[in-house]
């Protein structure tokens, strides 16, 4: 890692300067050096929001959307790609994977400025300072907690004790550091959470932390760590904030073409503006392409992106056991006279079923502000948690909460046994639609120990022999399940150890 933290230190000035995002306009300056740029609140803020502009740089956004998404058996890839998303897709990962190094330097990126600014705020600052420290305590956290899952065992497989990724502390200036534990990497992020809530008394927009977005990463850590009670109690603590609210009808059809700020429903997400379009490098290219003039009709692949990746047949077939289910708004069938369109270019062939959560913000094809934590979480945490809790009853409350405002028919606790399923088996399936494409499926799976099974058309196919059977079974238990530390990191830290 010491010549990553050279580069992260050199580099942090580049990073002051962005603030296209943020409520305040920043004027670029070099006048603004390593050290004076922490020596008053202006400066700091200036500093943060250049941390927060880092989510935006492709090479941590996309590239942790391939890792996680693309694990999953949501999406269908239609066709071979030199691009290593393929390898994510396909669960052939190789040590010098492109998008493992990619969001591996960029999450350290931002922990090394977090922690700087961290250091230089003592906690009996000014009320301002403090929230710029809690803000800067979230975005370390949040990147301490997106790597272990990357790149660690789930939490739940030896109660934390397999390797996880190295945990950098402010004020230290430790060039080789070794793995912490999985478990370690958690207790890391959830005490710098702990003390961000205390620190955030702010509630900025969302695409800014506050005490709420804090919260709602406890949940979501909790929940993977298992520690049911905590998943719930901080779940709670969101939904009675009454600062969002879930979007129904109409609204909730065209969620992910509004702009953060004017969602109630998201708690944080990274905003991208009409002048940050990334267009075919966007991570919308790749699900969609539309027809040139009329950005909301499914096109032909190459017109306004990609359109390579596709909701896979499996998901269709979940989604369409309820036809009225809002959530097909978030799938486009590429359509000709009619006419379901199949991508040809392996076999069997894949049916092109365009994705439409990251296009069409602002009526531009390849814009939008991807959500990293939204309000349904909080209900769907809930009820994971209560089911594994035996609360069956408390956890069929909030499925039919987040079902209802989907538009389909409750469960019942006799509908269910009838059917065969268990109260978390619901729950799972319920997550499965509300968020898919969102990367959350496979951590989904694997922390309740259950195997990943994609039975539909797919390049995962390719790794079969014959190619023509579209099965394969990821199992939790598989050293595929993560990552490879990335190689450059192994060969310039004599500490630290290669995963499986």
């Amino acid at each position: 890692m010491k010549t990553i933290r050279i580069k992260l230190y050199t580099g942090v000035l580049a990073l002051f300067i962005s603030a296209g995002a943020c409520k305040k306009e920043v004027k670029p300056s070099t006048a603004i050096d390593d050290q004076s740029a922490l020596t008053n609140p202006g400066d700091i803020e200036t500093a943060t929001i250049g941390t927060y502009a880092v989510l935006r740089n492709a090479t941590y956004v996309r590239s942790a959307h391939f890792l996680t998404e693309y694990q999953g058996d949501n999406i269908a890839q239609g066709q071979p790609s030199s691009d290593d998303l393929s390898r994510c897709y396909r669960y052939t990962h190789i040590p010098t994977g492109t998008h493992g190094a990619n969001f591996w330097k960029q999450a350290y990126y931002v922990i090394v400025a977090a922690n700087k600014i961290i250091a230089a705020i003592p906690d009996n600052a000014s009320s301002e300072l403090r929230q710029l420290k809690g803000e800067n305590l979230y975005l370390k956290a949040m990147m301490e907690f997106n790597l272990v899952r990357v790149f660690g065992r789930p939490y739940t497989q030896g109660g934390g004790a397999n390797p996880g990724v190295p945990v950098l502390k402010e004020g230290t200036n430790e060039t080789t550091p070794a793995r912490k534990t999985v478990k370690e990497v958690y207790d890391a992020a959830i005490a710098d959470l702990l003390k961000a809530a205390d620190l955030l008394t702010v509630a900025k927009q969302n695409v800014f932390a506050s005490k709420e977005v804090a919260y709602a990463l406890l949940s979501r850590i909790y929940l993977n760590m298992g520690d049911n009670d905590n998943a719930i109690k901080y779940a709670d603590l969101v939904i009675a904030s009454g600062r969002y609210k879930l979007l129904q009808g109409a609204d909730y059809q065209s969620y992910f073409t509004k702009t953060p700020e004017a969602n109630s429903e998201t708690i944080f997400a990274i905003r991208y503006t009409k002048t940050e379009d990334q267009d075919f490098g966007a991570i919308g290219s790749m699900y969609y392409s539309g027809t040139p003039g009329s950005l909301a009709t499914p096109g032909p692949q190459g017109s306004t992106g990609y359109g390579e990746i596709y909701a896979s047949q499996q998901y269709i077939t979940e989604l369409d056991k309820n036809p009225a289910d809002l959530r097909h708004s978030f799938v486009a069938p590429y359509k000709i006279n009619g006419v379901l369109q199949y991508n040809t270019k392996i076999a069997p062939n894949v049916p092109m079923y365009y994705v439409t959560k990251y296009n069409l913000q602002e009526g531009i094809a390849n814009l939008s502000s991807p959500v990293y934590l939204r309000f349904a979480e909080m209900y769907l945490n809930k009820a994971e948690a209560n089911a594994k809790l035996g609360n069956a009853q408390l956890a069929l409350n909030d499925v039919n909460i987040i079902r209802s405002r989907a538009g389909v028919p409750a469960l019942t606790l006799s509908g269910i046994a009838t059917a065969g399923k268990t109260a978390l088996d619901v729950v799972l399936e319920e997550r499965r639609l509300e968020f898919a494409f969102e990367g959350q499926r496979a951590y989904d799976l694997f922390r309740n120990n259950r195997p990943m099974t994609r039975n539909y058309p797919g390049t995962h196919a390719l790794n079969n022999t014959p190619s023509t059977n579209i099965t394969q079974t990821i199992l939790p238990t598989d050293a595929r399940i993560i990552f490879y530390i990335p190689q450059y990191e192994i060969d310039n830290n004599k500490n630290l150890a290669q995963n499986p």
